[in-house]
């Protein structure tokens, strides 16, 4: 299943999973840092999971998204 940009704007880019069951967010933090999460709910054919990871800068955390989704892309 694919992902789109469901959300962006001056402080959060998210994308959803074709399939509805995940989402990954990159959220601006108000002292300038980066907050990543992953969320997969329990109805997914994938395993249900919900992480959540730190970055010092926006790049870091675009790409640390970036291995969230290719890792969490389900066959349809």
């Amino acid at each position: 299943m694919s992902w789109s940009l469901g959300r962006e704007d001056d402080t959060i880019t998210e994308w959803e999973r074709s399939d509805g069951y995940a989402t990954v967010r990159v959220r601006e933090r108000a002292d300038g840092g980066f907050v990543v999460r992953l969320d997969v709910m329990e109805q997914a054919a994938d395993e249900s999971a919900y992480e959540r990871e730190r970055f010092g800068d926006r790049e870091a955390a675009l790409d640390r998204a970036a291995e969230w989704r290719d890792d969490r892309t389900v066959e349809e």
